[in-house]
């Protein structure tokens, strides 16, 4: 009867460490490497400054790309439009999953200037992986705009 007693709670405690572990932040790509964030206002405020400069960002992820999870978009809570970490297709795949949660990421910043034509394409292509062409309107985008980027490298996404 101890025997079965101990087993239990050897179980027991095994599956507490176990949820402790997976509830924890998941690692997609590199380590990140920079101790302190970027705030995402200064980088669009000054985007040649950051122009292929290694940044990490944080905040909350508000859309993920839903056909192969090749970007996530990240909102830093000051009131500007968030900034897409896009990454090479199939290196790291975010979980749709992350739309909400708590991001840090890093990765080279790129900073290019966009047509109308380009800005327009860009936006269908994103509505067609996001499964949303239905509700897409080339007509709201207009004029050339310039927009900031990062490459990928790495990311931690709180659960």
């Amino acid at each position: 009867m101890k025997f079965f007693r101990l087993g239990s709670i050897v179980l027991a405690a095994v599956v507490s460490v176990s949820l402790l572990v997976a509830s924890g932040p998941k690692k997609y790509g590199k380590d990140l490497t920079l101790k302190e964030p970027t705030k995402v206002a200064d980088i669009l405020a000054n985007p040649e400054k950051y122009q292929g400069k290694l940044v990490q960002i944080e905040g909350k992820v508000t859309d993920v790309c839903a056909k192969m999870g090749c970007w996530i978009k990240i909102e830093s809570g000051e009131g500007i439009e968030p900034v897409t970490v896009k990454v090479d297709d199939g290196v790291i795949v975010f979980p749709l999953e992350a739309k909400g949660k708590i991001a840090r990421a890093e990765g080279i910043v790129s900073v290019k200037t966009m047509t109308e034509a380009e800005r327009i394409a860009e936006a269908k292509h994103q509505a067609e992986e996001n499964k949303k062409l239905d509700s897409f309107d080339p007509s709201t985008i207009t004029g050339s705009k310039t927009t900031v980027r990062i490459a990928g490298e790495g990311a931690v996404i709180e659960d």
